[in-house]
């Protein structure tokens, strides 16, 4: 994968050297009414290209890095609610802990009530 990145690069860039070559051509870029930018149209294009991706890619890489914390908060999480669940014994079933009974001396039925 990472050739294939290399490549589209290699390829993006030699298209800008050609473009730039064959468009090395000043240009006056009006601002405001008294201010005038003389420049090249290779320059102006990068220029142009860098406003529109820069925006992008920092949205890009906040979105990214808010995410990955998010994971890794929610990666803690699930492993302290694991060693947590380990870490406590089961509770003991009272049917089959002679230690669990309990003795009464009450009678084991009640009378019948009579009318």
């Amino acid at each position: 994968m990472q050739i294939v990145r290399t490549v589209i690069w290699v390829l993006l860039l030699a298209a800008l050297l050609v473009f730039s070559a064959f468009n090395w051509t000043p240009v006056e870029v009006k601002i405001w009414q008294g201010l005038v930018l003389e420049t090249k149209i290779p320059a102006l294009v990068i220029v142009a290209f860098l406003l529109g991706l820069l925006p992008m890619w920092l949205l890009h890489q906040g979105s990214k890095w808010r995410l990955n914390r998010r994971i890794s908060s929610l990666e803690t999480a699930h492993r302290t609610a694991v060693a947590n669940a380990a870490a406590v014994p089961p509770p003991a079933d009272p049917a089959h802990d002679p230690a669990a009974e309990t003795f009464t001396t009450e009678p084991a039925e009640r009378p019948k009530d009579t009318l």
